[in-house]
């Protein structure tokens, strides 16, 4: 391997932008970015680039946004840029094997958990969800299946009682970063090598849908809290209240016996709003009323009335 390897880089939202940093801060060549196509977003609906697309145009480097890489037109530009190695950091388009096959030192993928857990889509809101109390970051060789190649190395931190799935993400990124810095020479160089990920422990991160916000108060405080954690800040917990719909951007889990039906507001003053579980009671902290912004519930109750005894749903 020459001192200077060619890198080809596939990624699209946030979480890669870190990772796309580290490798055009660093000695190697940045022979192209690819990244998935332009979407309609916003209340205009308008195509909006991607975060790695923001970042590669803005460094001069060339991106390409195939809808795939399944056609031998679609992976002609990675072939023609002919990289020593492939960086593969949440893409969300599949790898075919012709792609994975062309890099001289194959294809690596940074991955938000500590595999073989949370295989998938979204692994940072699922280990909130499942109140896993560590979490990190892996670069594994990529295969054909979904998250099972061999590991590199891994980051690990712990999750922390006021993290969410912003603080989560974030912290992640950054951490993956780290990890690809270090790895990156004695990758090149044939120094490192990939550890099989082990049978056991292997769990499933699907992607997160809208319906899973709803709260079902019926279940203990602490899933109830957890929810909260891992959808904010999308697409954020919500309840009923009044005919509309309140969404729940921060809250904790209150321990107790409680003697109501679940969703019922127990208690209400500026320092949270305090709604019957199944198993205990949970502190609003922060929430949002339809057109509004998120407040604090001391700001919020200054201009709404909330009667104990309300029932959210």
């Amino acid at each position: 391997m020459s001192q200077q390897a060619r890198i080809a880089f596939a990624g699209t939202p946030d979480f890669a932008v870190p990772a796309l940093r580290t490798l055009l801060d660093c000695q190697h060549a940045v022979v192209g970015v690819w990244t998935q196509p332009d979407r309609p977003a916003g209340r205009g609906r308008q195509p909006r680039q991607s975060p790695v697309k923001r970042l590669a145009t803005d460094s001069g480097i060339p991106v390409h946004q195939p809808q795939s890489l399944r056609s031998e037109d679609d992976r002609q530009a990675m072939v023609e840029a002919a990289p020593d190695l492939l960086v593969v950091v949440a893409y969300g388009l599949l790898l075919p094997r012709p792609i994975l096959e062309l890099p001289a030192r194959g294809c690596v993928n940074l991955h938000a958990s500590l595999l073989p857990r949370w295989r998938g889509a979204a692994p940072i809101q699922r280990a909130l969800l499942a109140g896993d109390e560590m979490t990190g970051v892996c670069l594994m060789r990529m295969e054909a299946g979904l998250d099972t190649g061999p590991v590199y190395d891994c980051r690990t931190t712990p999750v922390v009682a006021d993290d969410t799935g912003g603080s989560l993400h974030d912290r992640l990124a950054d951490l993956g970063a780290e990890l690809l810095r270090a790895s990156l020479d004695p990758l090149l160089q044939g120094r490192l090598t990939a550890v099989p990920q082990p049978a056991s422990g292997v769990t499933y991160a699907p992607k997160l849908d809208k319906a899973e916000a709803r709260l079902d108060w019926s279940h203990g405080a602490a899933v109830l809290a957890r929810q909260v954690a891992a959808f904010n800040p999308w697409p954020v917990a919500e309840t009923r209240w009044d005919g509309s719909r309140l969404r729940i951007w921060r809250a904790r889990a209150l321990p107790g016996r409680v003697d109501a039906v679940p969703g019922t507001v127990m208690h209400v003053d500026p320092a949270g709003i305090d709604v019957a579980s199944g198993d205990g009671m949970l502190r609003i902290l922060e929430l949002q009323a339809p057109g509004g912004r998120p407040l604090t519930v001391a700001s919020f109750v200054n201009g709404r009335q909330i009667p104990v005894g309300t029932r959210f749903q």
